[in-house]
């Protein structure tokens, strides 16, 4: 995995790509993640935004890229959003309170988020044979660590440093 350039970003912000980066390679079976804006923009991936479509259209057998959603980056910034959006919806709905969580299986992979502290969420794809529990528990660590850091400067800086990445 190659993260995006930390490079004129403030200590806050490379501390937070330093966690993601950490998420990504310390714990097996995570595929990609990402950190949405409460409005739905890219402020943080494991993957460079020059590196999205990288993979093509091509399956399994042939590109050693696990499977997971095309130019992930932006495609898994827009599943962890509209799952948010859906699942927010659905607990207003059912008086539940706000969403802590959302976890998807799937035959080929899982899909979790979960609610940061500023309305961000954090999104990670991960293969069928993790271990969720210790995938959401080191998303817990994540959120706990950056919920507090993600001022509306550095999300606006996030955004930038993503808008600006060739």
């Amino acid at each position: 995995m190659t993260a995006p350039s930390t490079y004129g970003l403030s200590t806050q912000a490379r501390n937070l790509q330093w966690l993601l980066t950490d998420l990504v390679e310390e714990v097996p079976g995570v595929n990609s993640v990402a950190v949405v804006s409460s409005d739905g923009l890219l402020l943080l991936s494991s993957e460079p935004a020059g590196a999205a479509g990288a993979a093509g259209p091509a399956g399994p057998a042939e590109s050693p890229r696990p499977k997971g959603p095309r130019g992930a980056s932006a495609d898994l910034a827009t599943i962890v959003s509209g799952l948010g959006s859906l699942t927010t919806g659905a607990a207003a709905l059912m008086d539940g309170g706000s969403v802590k969580q959302t976890m998807v299986a799937m035959e080929h992979g899982s899909v979790f988020v979960m609610a940061i502290s500023d309305g961000s969420l954090l999104g990670v794809h991960a293969t069928p044979d993790c271990d969720m529990s210790v995938v959401a528990y080191h998303m817990a660590l994540f959120v706990g660590r950056a919920g507090h850091v993600l001022t509306p400067e550095v999300r606006s800086e996030l955004r930038q440093s993503m808008e600006n990445t060739p």
